[in-house]
């Protein structure tokens, strides 16, 4: 998914300001579809609005610049659900932790365990963020929280029963 259709689904669930929509991506999950800044959230509202998929209203505040609001408009679902209704591309999992693990042989060990460590860490903090959820969800969003529940307790569990296979490794000098 690119960052103009995450931006109309979460148009969607209501209106939004641009910085609504990045805290979004950065609180609320949405950082698992696709990276998103406001250097990316801001063009993709712009071309949406332009293209007439979102409206958007100014809302005055005090002391502050005028706040705009985007609102999906009915061209704007419609686009959306005709995105939905594509073939989906392959998921793409790309982790820095991963690859750092493909080349550990040529760490210390202690480098080695500080990283499992971190990515242990994370991965709980993650875990707990997903059961924090609270309010009404759709089925869908009970599906995907279920779905991270899943995978996180997984790749927890696989992390646990064998750090010692990768931690036990002496260094090898890199060429």
């Amino acid at each position: 998914m690119d960052v103009r259709t995450i931006c109309l689904g979460i148009l969607t669930r209501g209106p939004a300001t641009g910085y609504e929509i990045k805290k979004l991506f950065e609180d609320d999950g949405y950082q698992h579809f696709v990276e998103a800044s406001f250097g990316s959230i801001y063009p993709a509202l712009n071309r949406l609005t332009e293209e007439g998929l979102v409206s958007v209203r100014e809302e005055a505040q005090e002391k502050r610049p005028d706040r705009k609001v985007y609102s999906i408009t009915t061209a704007g679902r419609t686009a959306f659900l005709g995105a939905l209704l594509k073939p989906l591309p392959e998921d793409r999992h790309r982790s820095p932790f991963a690859f750092a693990m493909l080349f550990s042989h040529l760490l210390p060990q202690a480098r080695v365990a500080a990283m499992i460590d971190a990515y242990i860490a994370q991965s709980e903090m993650n875990l707990a963020q997903i059961a924090q959820r609270s309010g009404p969800q759709t089925d869908g969003e009970r599906f995907v929280m279920g779905m991270g529940r899943t995978i996180y307790a997984a790749m927890l569990e696989y992390l646990r029963a064998h750090r010692a296979e990768i931690e036990g490794q002496p260094a090898q000098a890199a060429e």
